[in-house]
């Protein structure tokens, strides 16, 4: 919109120069011409195209002295495509005593001042709107790594303190059982002892209450350090300590993409399957890249373990494949070993209600 309003108001200031003709057909024809040409020029933009046509019409000046009265709207154009060299032609044309008027001349000179003198503010302005574009996406660009940093740094937080709250737990947890729970056996034996020597009959029905309670209170004591201790354990962190023996002999991949609250039954598989499939390979496999990936989906967890060892067939199913079977199948999950020549692979699947379910009954 800018190029257009720039160059209406030059070919403006050429028609005042054009209306000193009195036949009014060459300088119809010289405007239309010399705006046709503009267009074509712009369009093609920088072409060489564009050169031979700006070229063409300057050396037109010679033979066809009323176009020179619409130079300025050429040498506008040729500026934009820095190529003003190619308007000497038609400057010479002017300067060698064409049949132009001194008004015309003095009004063609003019316009082409005015060309350059536009030209030169519409490039600043246009140069000023191209920095601040670049400002602007700068800025733009800056913010969303900004925003990343920041989520990473809010995550990283999240996870600083749940491993403190986690560890907080397990210490917790520890206290109770060390100090609570000897407490309550000693007091449990001490019951007990004293139902045995007791010989009044008054006594023995209280002290089997004080046994009750006590009983009871140890089993709330077990419950409770056993909750606490579920909810302690870190998968993500066992997984990867579970790995680090394997980091010696392959390139691990660890991908883990599952949420915080899983439950303890599912937890306890999941990393002894993880620690038993790690000590296999490190023992059996003859490969060099082993491959961890535990994601949680809607309705199911899901473990693969797999290593590029060759390993076409399962000899015998030994005492850790047994085990794997026996932890999947305690959570109600299933678990299948494909071996192949290209390597050997560890899928198990766990259904969330199903593993919910197993652990309430191991609650009961």
């Amino acid at each position: 919109m800018d190029r257009l309003l720039d160059k209406l108001i030059i070919l403006f200031i050429c028609t005042i120069s054009l209306s000193a003709y009195e036949d009014i057909a060459p300088p119809v024809i010289a405007c239309l011409a010399a705006a046709a040409i503009s267009a074509a020029i712009q369009l093609l933009d920088r072409r060489r195209s564009a050169a031979v046509l700006t070229g063409i019409i300057s050396v037109m000046c010679f033979f066809f002295p009323v176009m020179i009265c619409t130079m300025p709207l050429i040498f506008y154009d040729s500026l934009r495509q820095h190529r003003s060299w190619l308007m000497l032609p038609a400057a010479a044309a002017l300067l060698s005593g064409s049949s132009l008027g001194i008004s015309q001349t003095l009004l063609t000179l003019s316009a082409a001042a005015a060309a350059y003198i536009i030209f030169r503010r519409t490039s600043a302005l246009e140069e000023s709107v191209e920095r601040l574009t670049a400002l602007r996406d700068e800025s733009k660009e800056k913010n969303i790594v900004l925003a990343e940093q920041n989520y990473r740094l809010l995550e990283a937080q999240d996870n600083a303190v749940r491993l403190a709250t986690l560890k907080e737990r397990n210490r917790i947890a520890r206290e109770i059982h060390d100090n609570v729970g000897h407490m309550l056996t000693r007091s449990l034996l001490q019951s007990g002892a004293l139902m045995i020597i007791n010989k009044d009959e008054k006594l023995k029905e209280p002290l089997a209450s004080l046994k009750d309670t006590l009983d009871t209170a140890m089993t709330s004591i077990r419950q409770s350090v056993h909750d606490l201790h579920d909810d302690s354990v870190d998968l993500r962190a066992s997984i990867e300590e579970n790995l680090r023996p394997a980091r010696e002999r392959f390139t691990v991949k660890n991908e883990y993409d599952a949420g915080n609250d899983i439950p303890g039954n599912i937890k306890f598989c999941v990393a002894g399957v993880v620690r038993e499939s790690v000590s296999n390979a490190i023992k059996h496999s003859d490969g060099d890249r082993l491959s961890v990936i535990f994601r949680e989906h809607p309705a199911f967890y899901q473990l693969l373990v797999e290593d590029n060892g060759s390993a076409s067939e399962i000899h015998e199913t030994g005492i850790g494949l047994k085990n794997m079977e026996d932890r999947a199948r305690s959570v109600g999950g299933n678990i299948r070993f494909t071996p192949s020549a290209s390597g050997f692979r560890i899928f198990m699947s766990i259904p969330k209600k199903q593993g919910e379910a197993y652990e309430d009954s191991s609650d009961r």
